[in-house]
C-alpha cells in the first residue's frame, strides 16, 4: 500500500548506509556456527573492550534505573584534562556520527554546499542531501583527498567541507602540509571538519587541538571517536572539539541523554587504560603490514594504509565478499562506494589475519576456474 500521508521528497533518492553485517545475522542466513565466523567488515578493535571500561561497565550497570548526567559533566573533565582544552570546547556524541548530524542541523539548509571528497564516509552526503544542501564531491587522487582541488571549489555558498584524516573507507593520509593549507585556504564563514576517527593509529599525526585550544579558528572542528582504538563501537561513544561558541549552538541540537550512562562510564575508565591502546596499536601495525604484504605477494594492488583496514582490489568485488562470508569471513564490499572491484578488510587477531588471507587465496583461486 502507498502512505496516506506525504513524506519528506528528499528521502525519495537518498540512499540507505549499509554497515558491516553482524556475525550473529551472517550465522543465521547460512546455518553456520557463530564460534566459526570472523568479522573483519567495520573496523572494530580486534582485542575487543578495554578492560578497565568493561571494570567499569560492571559497577555503572547497578544504576541502569537512572537516567544518565544529561551534560556528561565528568566525562567532559577528563577528556578536557587529556586534550589540554576546556571542557565548553567539547560535545558528546552517541558516536562521531552524532556529531555529522548536528552540523548538518546547525550549518545546512536547501542551496548551501557542502564538499566531500570521492570515497569519503558515505554518512557525510546523506546527511547533507537529507538538509537539503548540495554536495560537491571533488575527485579523489590516487584514493585519498585531493585537498588543494577542494580549497579551489569553495565558492561563496559553501557552508561545510568534510575531510577525513585517514580516510574512510580507503585508509590514505592527506600530508601536513596540505591540511594546513586547507585550514587557511578556508575562509571563516565556512566551516572546516577534520574526521580524526582514526588519528589514534598514527605514528606522528598532525595536532590540530591547539587551533581550537586558542580559539585562532573558531570554523574548525574536530570529531573523534572511542570505537575504535578504545574497542568501544557497540556503547556509540564520540565527540567533537571546537570553539565554545560553536559548541554552544550545537548543544541546542544534540538530545538530552544522548550519552548513556554506560558509555560515560566506560569512556572515563578507557581514557586511563594506556596499556590496551598500546597493544591494540601494536596488533594494527603488525597485522596491517602481515595484510598489505600477503597482498603484494598475490600481486593485488591494495591502498596502503594509515589506518585499521586495508582497500584491496580483487576483481568482482560483491562476489568475492559473497564466497568469503560463506566460508565464514565476513569483509566489506565497496560497491556502494563506486568501488565494485574492491573489499574493505579490517586488520584483526594475527589468528584473523590469516585466516582471511587464506579465505580470500581459496575464493580467488575458486572463481578463477568459473
Amino acid at each position: 500500500m502507498s502512505l496516506p500521508f506525504a513524506l519528506n521528497p528528499v528521502l525519495r533518492h537518498l540512499p540507505v548506509y549499509q554497515p558491516g553485517r553482524p556475525i550473529a545475522e551472517v550465522a543465521r542466513e547460512l546455518g553456520l556456527p557463530e564460534r566459526r565466523i570472523i568479522k573483519l567488515a567495520s573496523n572494530e578493535n580486534p582485542l575487543g573492550p578495554s578492560p578497565a571500561a568493561l571494570a567499569a561497565l560492571k559497577l555503572a550497570a547497578r544504576q541502569m534505573h537512572l537516567y544518565p548526567d544529561g551534560n556528561a559533566f565528568y566525562f567532559k573533565q577528563k577528556l578536557a584534562a587529556s586534550l589540554h582544552v576546556d571542557p565548553t570546547n567539547l560535545i558528546p556524541g552517541n558516536g562521531s556520527n552524532d556529531i555529522i548530524e548536528f552540523l548538518g542541523h546547525a550549518l545546512m539548509g536547501p542551496g548551501d554546499d557542502v564538499i566531500v571528497s570521492e570515497f569519503c564516509f558515505a554518512i557525510y552526503p546523506i546527511v547533507a542531501r537529507l538538509l537539503g544542501a548540495n554536495v560537491i564531491t571533488v575527485p579523489a587522487k590516487n584514493h585519498g583527498h585531493d585537498l588543494p582541488a577542494m580549497a579551489r571549489a569553495i565558492t561563496a555558498r559553501t557552508k561545510a567541507i568534510f575531510v577525513a584524516n585517514p580516510n574512510n573507507p580507503t585508509g590514505t593520509l592527506a600530508s601536513p602540509e596540505e591540511v594546513r593549507l586547507l585550514i587557511e585556504a578556508t575562509p571563516a564563514q565556512v566551516v572546516l571538519v577534520m574526521d580524526e576517527a582514526y588519528i589514534e593509529f598514527l605514528e606522528s599525526p598532525l595536532n590540530l587541538v591547539p587551533l581550537v585550544r586558542s580559539g585562532e579558528k573558531p570554523n574548525l572542528i574536530l570529531m573523534r571517536t572511542f570505537s575504535k582504538i578504545h574497542g568501544l563501537a557497540g556503547l556509540r561513544l564520540g565527540y567533537g572539539i571546537a570553539h565554545p561558541e560553536f559548541i554552544a549552538a550545537l548543544e541546542k541540537i544534540r538530545q538530552p541523554f544522548n550519552i548513556n550512562s554506560l558509555a560515560q562510564a566506560a569512556g572515563l575508565a578507557a581514557l586511563d587504560d594506556l596499556e590496551h591502546v598500546r597493544k591494540t596499536r601494536e596488533n594494527n601495525f603488525e597485522g596491517r603490514k602481515f595484510l598489505e604484504d600477503a597482498f603484494a605477494q598475490m600481486r593485488l594492488r591494495f591502498v596502503p594504509s594509515f589506518a585499521n583496514f586495508v582497500l584491496v582490489q580483487v576483481g568482482p568485488g560483491q562476489l568475492i565478499f559473497e564466497e568469503m562470508q560463506k566460508r565464514g569471513v565476513i569483509t566489506r564490499p565497496m560497491g556502494g562506494y563506486q568501488l565494485p572491484e574492491w573489499i574493505r578488510l579490517s586488520v584483526g587477531t594475527p589468528q584473523e589475519n590469516r585466516r582471511a588471507v587464506r579465505t580470500l587465496k581459496q575464493v580467488l583461486k575458486v572463481i578463477g576456474k568459473k
